[in-house]
């Protein structure tokens, strides 16, 4: 049995199916995953994803072993398949949402347990949700998170690129800013904290979310000295709602690293 027919009988048996979506990225749906995907041929899968992902070798390695003695990677994984796929689309300079893409359930951010420097700053309802969640929790600690930045446009997002490459040049805009359609903002599913400056990692309030967001759904995007990884520079202000389920796991397979986590799952639903 060739390798591509066996790929193609193990997918058969999964019953994975791709649908074209608003973005130029094929997802998997969540009513496309089976209830029996914790079988030998799910973890094949998840195993060859692995090796072909180019992941750093020692992640590969480590996250191998867990599954030869384990099922959580691999329940975790098949929880994760069923939820929202947005939450886990890859969004960065080599991977765009389209153009006219707008999440259906934004709303308006207000000031409650956490502050708005603005108004008409929209997120994603499941996001606004759980930053309310986290914002009460800081709250409760005598520390009121500033949100800056969040849902922006395609339009909004050109914009702003393009005042930075006339203020910065391109070389130097391209390490801070995202073109438009390769900005996670777009997906509504993004905050800028704060001064929007790295001053940010240094108050109590970075000091707070750094901790703590992980444990709300929320994942640094573009942490310090990973530049050549995620194509951006440090970026202590800017983290990405993906859920419990996924922030988990990028704290307990992927190193805390966001990027690494979104392309397997990118690698996955090819």
């Amino acid at each position: 049995m060739n390798n591509t027919f066996f790929k193609k009988y193990v997918i058969y048996l999964l019953f994975l199916v791709f649908f074209s979506c608003t973005t130029n990225q094929k997802i998997v749906s969540s009513n496309e995953i089976t209830n029996d995907t914790t079988d030998d041929s799910f973890k094949i899968l998840v195993s060859d994803v692995l090796k072909n992902s180019k992941l750093p070798g020692r992640i590969t390695e480590n996250i191998q072993k867990k599954i030869e003695h384990s099922p959580d990677f691999i329940n975790e994984v098949s929880q994760i398949l069923s939820n929202d796929p947005y939450l886990r689309i890859l969004v960065d300079k080599e991977n765009a949402i389209s153009e006219d893409y707008k999440p259906e359930d934004l709303v308006e951010l207000q000031n409650s347990s956490f502050q708005v420097n603005r108004n008409n700053l929209l997120l994603r309802k499941e996001a606004a949700a759980s930053l309310e969640e986290m914002g009460a929790a800081a709250k409760a600690e005598k520390i009121i998170l500033l949100v800056s930045s969040a849902y922006r446009t395609h339009l909004y997002q050109a914009d702003l690129y393009a005042r930075n490459v006339k203020n910065l040049g391109q070389r130097a805009a391209d390490r801070v800013s995202a073109r438009p359609g390769h900005s996670q903002h777009q997906l509504g599913l993004a905050v800028d904290f704060g001064s929007i400056t790295n001053d940010f990692s240094k108050t109590k309030e970075g000091i707070w979310v750094e901790k703590n967001a992980s444990s709300f759904g929320w994942s640094l995007s573009y942490p310090n000295g990973m530049e050549e990884i995620t194509g951006y520079s440090w970026e202590s202000w800017h983290y990405r709602y993906v859920g419990r389920d996924i922030a988990g796991l990028i704290d307990s397979h992927f190193e805390g690293i966001q990027h690494y986590a979104l392309v397997f799952f990118k690698e996955l639903s090819r």
